[in-house]
């Protein structure tokens, strides 16, 4: 079975240093069957740092996808959160 892959940039309200608490809140809400491939941090504009999340979802578990895009961006602390990049795997 295969798995889709979504690679997040979640921007935060401020400028952030440390980047653990979000992370921690990001597992937090992170779906069954659902797994943290990577993280990362992508320079914004003028000391903002957008966190970068890849999350690995199981493909045959419907709207799971969007539940977590939802819950992503209800994060306290959180601005927006937007996928910028999304693939197929077929492998687990």
């Amino acid at each position: 079975m295969g798995a889709i892959l979504v690679v997040y940039k979640v921007f935060p309200e401020d400028i952030v240093e440390d980047f653990e608490p979000l992370k921690e809140k990001v597992k937090a809400i992170l779906p069954q069957h659902s797994s943290i491939e990577g993280w990362g941090t992508e320079d914004v504009a003028f000391g903002l740092k957008a966190l970068l999340v890849q999350v690995r979802f199981p493909e045959d578990k419907m709207g799971i996808v969007e539940e977590f895009e939802t819950a992503l961006a209800k994060i306290p602390g959180v601005s927006q959160a937007e996928a910028f990049n999304i693939r197929r795997t077929s492998r687990d």
